[in-house]
């Protein structure tokens, strides 16, 4: 935590700074910043209330663990280094996880906020191919309620 407070404090002088002098700091500090940043502060993916977390749970074992999957790899390697196959935006700030398994195949959609979150606001099985506009419309409603 004391590590956190560190870089977000080195944030906020690069900023001040900036500020200032009216020029940007240079790119190799803004570089060292962003890494320090990136390295230390790692994102984390929750849920935005027991009801997502409930229809994530209704899901097969197998799509399951595929969810599980990429929320490891969003935790381990930051959700900048994540792409397709494995989230896709879909529009303003809605994103999803795109989840498969034998048993078929499933979206979680999530927002970011503030803190490195990611925030999943609606599970769905998937059975279009293209995503329905009540899931759109759900998730879109669901995400107005993260902070």
């Amino acid at each position: 935590m004391a590590l956190q407070l560190v870089v977000v404090h080195l944030v906020d002088l690069l900023h001040h700074l900036h500020r200032c002098h009216r020029s940007p700091p240079n790119q190799s500090t803004l570089n060292i910043a962003k890494k320090v940043y990136t390295q230390f502060i790692s994102w984390t993916v929750e849920f935005l209330d027991e009801d997502v977390v409930a229809l994530l749970g209704a899901l097969p074992s197998d799509i399951r663990s595929h969810f599980d999957r990429i929320a490891g790899i969003i935790q381990s390697h930051g959700l900048e280094q994540v792409r397709e196959p494995y989230v896709k935006h879909l529009e303003d700030k809605l994103w999803e996880m795109r989840l498969k398994g034998k048993s078929g195949i499933a979206r979680a959609v999530y927002v970011t906020a503030i803190g490195r979150r990611v925030v999943v606001v609606h599970v769905f099985t998937k059975k279009t191919e293209k995503t329905p506009r009540h899931e759109i419309e759900i998730a879109r409603k669901r995400a107005k309620e993260v902070e």
